[in-house]
């Protein structure tokens, strides 16, 4: 099988370690470095910036063919994982939603899948940034910025990551009322329910760190997203969702302290050999479509 990662916003592709354990569990892993974002990067548009989440379907549709017609062994393309990161977790499980049959399995790191707090938090911002969306897209709004998370995962800083400042800017890209908007509108659609039918793994940290002064808990917590309303909203994506907390994560689980990251590789682990490389399922025992007692002969 395959695996397409897809990053999170004023973000790219960097963590090698997450390539090789899926290449390790005999998959070939594939990143795409989204249009507006790192490697695609272009000096003329604005960092991350985007007016719709479906922009994105063009370029992760290419992609995934690219990969189905590029198997080293002209086999039978085999299972594909679609994962995603934060925003990236957002823009995946909205693409499979409307992509049925598409991907095989959806594995998301701490997706962006609600603002913090509740809907009532969204309904007030979407109400607020509409306007300015419409009439003025591109319009920068002038918000509190903190660099927690950067300081906590950049070697420039306090983690263990070497970022390209350039691609991952320590204070995020400026943030836009149209892009704003694009998520806002994502978030509305999660909320309503996906109905997606593939099986779903959501790892989130197992507690938020919010403030806006640095606090050393953000060491060892999320200190971008509400957990807490990203474990609620996960319950709407389909029938088949698997919810992992990563006690001591980070925002993104897999750049989190070593031992906290080898607790979230394990868990991805055990998840993909239940789902993904567990081999054909069992019929199921006889009589149970007609609703049997369950007696023995």
């Amino acid at each position: 099988g395959s695996v397409l990662f897809l990053h999170g916003w004023s973000d790219y592709f960097f963590n090698v370690a997450l390539a090789q354990f899926w290449t390790g569990q005999g998959f070939r892993f594939y990143a795409l470095d989204m249009h507006n974002h790192g490697r695609s990067l272009q000096a003329e548009t604005p960092g991350g910036y985007v007016e719709h989440l479906d922009d994105y379907d063009a370029e992760i549709s290419k992609t995934i063919e690219m990969i189905r017609a590029c198997d080293p062994l002209g086999e039978a393309p085999g299972p594909l994982t679609l994962m995603g990161h934060s925003t990236g977790g957002l823009v995946a499980a909205l693409w499979v939603s409307r992509h049925p049959g598409a991907v095989q399995f959806l594995v998301l790191n701490s997706p962006w899948l609600e603002m913090h707090g509740s809907s009532m938090v969204r309904r007030a911002a979407q109400t607020m940034v509409k306007p300015l969306a419409r009439f003025r897209p591109k319009t920068i709004l002038r918000l509190p910025e903190r660099g927690f998370y950067y300081r906590s995962i950049s070697s420039s800083a306090e983690g263990e990551w070497l970022l390209d400042d350039k691609y991952r800017p320590p204070l995020a890209f400026p943030m836009r009322a149209g892009w704003l908007s694009a998520v806002l509108s994502g978030h509305t659609r999660v909320a309503r329910g996906l109905g997606i039918d593939i099986p779903i793994l959501v790892l989130i940290s197992g507690a938020s760190a919010n403030g806006m002064v640095w606090q050393e808990s953000m060491r060892h917590s999320d200190a971008v997203l509400d957990v807490n309303t990203m474990a609620v909203r996960a319950m709407t994506l389909g029938r088949t969702v698997t919810l992992e907390r990563v006690d001591g994560g980070l925002h993104d689980v897999f750049l989190s302290a070593g031992p906290v990251r080898a607790d979230a590789y394990a868990r991805l682990a055990r998840w993909i050999h239940g789902y993904i490389s567990s081999g054909p399922q069992p019929e199921p025992p006889a009589g149970l479509e007609r609703g049997g007692t369950g007696d023995v002969p």
